[in-house]
């Protein structure tokens, strides 16, 4: 653990995060029409039956001729490649624990993806928590020299808020005054520094960026991010995620491969 200089000259612990935290804060909700009911086989999710129930809507085999589970049904449509389905269901994450590099690579995502992330422009960055990469974690002696990196950027923030607010005490509105130093004393700070961010995507898109993100060409932040996601929307919506595979790849970190491709 580090350690930052407040505005009274003392030291402060700094937080460094070695893994991120995921956590789901929003899921679809399928309400069922009387008149277009589905003969329902097996347990499921409401994500898992809107992508099912979306599906039969196209063929109107409502009464399930072949007696699938919901489970069985979403398989064979990832078989088919008909991934246009599993569009209609989103789950929303809140992903805190990132590096401002990491969530630069994650908004890249575009299609089926929303995002609102923390604003360095209006968020006091004083006591930021950085987040350690995956390619220091373990040596000793890195980890100390990123941490005093990362320190020394987080004083220099500090004392770069303190004069550009008394360079703008002319400005009445202490709000504004607040917002401009910290703009301006955001440049020091490394790419580093957390993010908490909240994402909204599709099943389709999670499925598209996880297949891209999960994989062991990936850089390693995003990678652990990207296998730490496929668990959460795993547990919550297993047979929309079922084809992936997590492993230890070579380079003994985690990482995860598709049956799929592309759905």
């Amino acid at each position: 653990m580090g350690h930052t200089e407040t505005r009274t000259g003392t030291l402060a612990p700094m937080e460094v995060f070695r893994a991120p935290r995921i956590s789901l804060i929003a899921r679809p909700q399928f309400l069922e029409p009387e008149h277009l009911a589905v003969t329902w086989r097996g347990a499921a999710s409401d994500g898992e039956r809107l992508a099912e129930y979306a599906g039969r809507l196209c063929y109107m085999s409502q009464h399930n001729p072949v007696n699938r589970t919901t489970a069985e049904y979403l398989e064979n449509i990832k078989k088919q490649g008909h991934g246009s389905v599993l569009e209609h269901a989103v789950y929303v994450l809140l992903i805190e624990g990132i590096s401002r590099s990491c969530s630069h690579e994650l908004v890249r995502h575009r299609a089926g993806f929303g995002y609102s992330q923390i604003s360095q422009r209006y968020v006091d960055e004083s006591h930021a928590a950085f987040v350690l990469p995956p390619a220091v974690a373990g040596d000793a002696k890195l980890e100390e020299e990123w941490q005093q990196q990362v320190s020394e950027a987080q004083a220099a923030y500090v004392r770069a808020v303190e004069g550009l607010m008394q360079r703008y005490e002319w400005i009445a509105d202490k709000v504004q005054r607040r917002k401009m130093a910290r703009e301006a004393a955001r440049s020091v700070l490394p790419n580093a520094t957390e993010v908490k961010i909240v994402v909204s995507g599709n099943a389709r898109a999670w499925r598209t960026m996880l297949e891209l993100r999960c994989g062991e060409g990936a850089e390693l932040e995003i990678r652990r991010m990207a296998v730490a996601v496929l668990r959460v929307l795993q547990q919550e919506a297993g047979a929309l995620f079922s084809d992936f595979e997590i492993y230890v790849a070579d380079d003994r970190q985690e990482a995860a491969r598709v049956t799929y491709h592309k759905v």
